[in-house]
């Protein structure tokens, strides 16, 4: 029996209703993203319409999934509120800090000694306050999540980016930063702007070479990385309905990469089938039962362009295997291209590493498919020609596959089988062979290649691709090669072709495992004590940050004007910082240290205005906080892409930072400052950017009337003597301005629960 089926049940009890009203106030057909947010309101039953991209909205989500390296400092904030239990079903996944090098045995012993710390307070503050905890080595929080929690037409947020995976069962499952997630735990409603909405019709069959990763990497080198900012993406279509659950939760997963809220797709026999091989048959029984109104209305798909904000159609059966990058997840060649392509733009022909795995690419189907390759290699006497990693993305999936026989043969072909954790994806990769710095590349399975994001070394060239074309590349160790075509010599000098993939979407003797890795929370969590000592490098109780004084923010000093790109992999760096994400001032040691900085093209060398001179961007911060100054980041576009940590927000607030000012936000970063306390602004004329001057003192006016849709003024003092204003747009709304004058979202709730 699934889990939390009294919450399921409670969900598709109402679901009709609340589609119905709202199908009748909006007088058209709806897409399943409509349907599912609109039956997810916390009013209840719809009474009024709300505008896309402009309202916005209360909802209450059904479910909060937490990763370790953010569930610390959520529940650390959540343990402020007040509060005795979450309000919903809950749960936490240590898959974060497992650190990949040596194999799975090895690197998960060594990760619960390096943490027992951390996993210590994880297990015993879910215990206390009824969460689901999932030890480490029980597999990735989206594989997991995939497998045991997510429902169709359920509403889903996750302190993680990829939070979306879930998507592939038909939810509207959306990544946040922590302090979201304590609002939803803390039975308050949770806020969103109304999402767009972008349509994806896929016609044709994947067939071949083709995997369900192609289909998003095409999708990412349409819309690029910020071209579904503030959208949810539905897939629809005969393609569409073709694909298995799992390939549409790799889609929908990797949709993280083009700014989309979520992604998801309606509700079929292939979702019901999931959710029977996965144990949940009373899950799909029920889905059945409200089948119609899980999936967007005939009219809808049927003439798209009607219905959606804007639509993309993808055949299917024309579509080419490709790698996306490097150092974007949207830069797209085709295999056919790629050689020709690497060699015009000095990209290193020699490959290194691949990596199969990561919440993107770890299922049953995938490693199948994977395998296959694994097994023609042998037969064909061919060996790896780069180190070869593989990544199961549950212990229920690494159970099956070890049982079925899958394990042995990508041993014998020389791969290194790694824990059931996020590893090398998300930077927990101790990479020796770099150390060096040389330039190098690499092709993954994964879902996002920034620069320094999987090895911490800037020259990795990183490249995202199918699970099939990471075996194809790590068998000929060079990128000057194309799959479809070329042939590889095997260790008696003959010329051999590799055969097309062939996988299993289920195991023929069905999923099996001994132990999941599961803790479920105590009946009564009252008697638990949660211990953090006062000592601890991994773990600190938090303050509350100040409340707003009233006034203008006068006098700020210039921190850093980032250019270009600036990811939150940039602002609060992950790989050897995971360790600190449960300490806000040891973590704040990273702030901005991979930012570059427009006024010397450096990383993490800042002027300081104090004493005129550069420094690391976390002291001249800390310098101008114990000095009473305040100060102030100026960005580019899309600041603040990539991952959901909200550590990339506590941090500024932490060593003063009073304003983010910017041309353009990725929306989770942005709502993550506002509920920090921190006034994200962006430039109303895109080009006052250039105005800002290095040894600039700031102000901003304005905010004694601060109100949704009123523009503030900044003031630029110059260190010439002269002044320059500019007006700057921000996007908060009434509750909004609250959080800024609390200090802070958490401050406004523990004001209310102690009223």
């Amino acid at each position: 029996m699934a889990f939390d089926i009294e919450m399921v049940k409670k969900v598709y009890a109402s679901f009709p209703e609340r589609v119905e009203a709202a199908k009748k106030l909006l007088k058209k057909p709806l897409t399943l993203s409509e349907k599912i947010l609109y039956a997810h309101l916390d009013e209840g039953v719809p009474t009024q319409e709300y505008k896309r991209g402009v309202s916005y909205v209360d909802f209450r989500p059904d479910r909060v999934a937490m990763q370790d390296a953010t569930a610390q400092m959520a529940l650390l904030q959540f343990m402020q509120a007040g509060k005795k239990t979450t309000a919903v079903p809950s749960s936490v996944h240590c898959d974060h800090l497992i650190q990949a090098k040596d194999g799975a045995g090895e690197d998960l012993e060594k990760a619960n000694f390096t943490n027992q710390e951390v996993y210590d307070f994880l297990s015993t503050v879910s215990n206390k306050y009824g969460i689901g905890f999932w030890k480490p080595g029980a597999g990735i929080i989206h594989q997991v999540v995939l497998e045991n929690y997510a429902f169709p037409g359920g509403m889903m947020i996750g302190t993680d980016s990829h939070t979306p995976n879930a998507g592939g069962l038909g939810m509207v499952a959306i990544g946040v930063g922590g302090a979201d997630a304590v609002d939803v735990m803390a039975d308050m409603p949770w806020e969103l702007k109304f999402p767009k909405l972008i349509g994806v019709k896929l016609t044709g069959k994947l067939s071949g070479w083709l995997a369900p990763k192609d289909v998003i990497l095409k999708v990412a080198d349409i819309l690029t990385v910020k071209g579904g900012t503030g959208a949810i993406v539905e897939y629809f279509g005969e393609g569409a309905r073709a694909l298995s659950a799992t390939g549409r939760a790799t889609i929908c997963n990797m949709g993280a990469e083009i700014g989309a809220t979520t992604s998801t797709f309606g509700f079929d026999e292939n979702a019901a089938e999931y959710l029977r091989q996965t144990g949940r048959a009373d899950v799909a029984e029920l889905a059945e039962k409200v089948a119609p109104y899980l999936t967007g209305d005939d009219e809808v798909y049927a003439n798209p362009e009607k219905y959606f904000d804007q639509v993309i159609e993808i055949n299917l059966s024309e579509l080419e295997p490709a790698l996306n990058g490097p150092f974007t997840p949207d830069l797209r060649t085709p295999v056919s291209k790629l050689a020709e392509v690497a060699k015009e733009n000095g990209w290193p022909l020699e490959m290194e590493a691949g990596l199969i795995g990561s919440c993107t690419n770890s299922s049953y189907e995938d490693i199948t498919r994977a395998a296959s390759i694994a097994r023609q290699a042998v037969e064909k006497k061919l060996k790896i020609k780069s180190e070869l990693f593989i990544t199961p993305g549950s212990e229920q999936v690494r159970y099956t596959i070890e049982r079925d026989g899958l394990t042995a043969e990508f041993e014998n072909m020389g791969a290194v089988v790694l824990a059931n954790a996020c590893g090398p994806c998300i930077g927990q990769w101790d990479r020796e062979s770099v150390k060096d710095g040389h330039k190098n590349s690499i092709v993954t399975s994964f879902n996002r290649n920034f620069a320094k994001r999987n090895d911490g070394n800037p020259n990795t060239y990183a490249f995202v691709a199918s699970p099939e074309m990471v075996m194809c590349y790590s068998l000929s160790g060079r990128l000057d090669f194309n799959p479809l075509t070329d042939a590889l010599v095997n260790e008696d000098g003959e010329k051999v072709m590799l055969d097309i993939p062939e996988g299993l979407v289920y195991p023929p003797k069905g999923f099996a495992v001994e132990d999941p890795g599961f803790q479920a929370p105590a009946e009564d969590g009252s008697k638990v004590e949660v211990v953090v000592k006062p000592n601890s490098d991994r773990l600190q109780l938090l303050t509350p940050f100040k409340e707003w004084n009233g006034k203008d923010i006068e006098g700020m000093k210039l921190l850093i004007k980032a250019k270009g790109k600036c990811t939150t992999d940039h602002i609060s760096m992950a790989g050897p910082w995971l360790r600190f994400r449960g300490h806000l001032e040891n973590i704040s040691q990273n702030m901005l240290i991979g930012a570059v900085n427009y006024f010397n093209d450096q990383t993490n060398s800042v002027k300081d205005q104090l004493d005129g001179t550069y420094k690391a961007v976390p002291e001249a911060a800390k310098d101008y906080r114990d000095s009473g100054v305040g100060s102030i980041v100026v960005g580019d576009e899309n600041y603040g892409e990539g991952s959901s940590r909200e550590h990339a927000a506590m941090e500024p607030r932490f060593l003063g930072v009073k304003v983010v000012l910017v041309r353009s936000f990725a929306r989770i970063h942005e709502t993550n400052l506002k509920k920090q306390g921190v006034l994200a602004l962006t430039f109303a004329n895109k080009a006052d950017y250039e105005k800002v001057l290095e040894s600039d003192t700031i102000a901003v006016k304005g905010l004694m009337s601060f109100a949704p849709g009123k523009q503030l003024t900044v003031v630029l003092n110059h260190a010439d003597g002269s002044v320059e204003e500019i007006p700057a747009n921000h996007t908060y709304n009434a509750n909004q301005i609250e959080w800024f004058k609390a200090g802070s979202a958490l401050n406004l709730i523990r004001k209310l629960h102690n009223a």
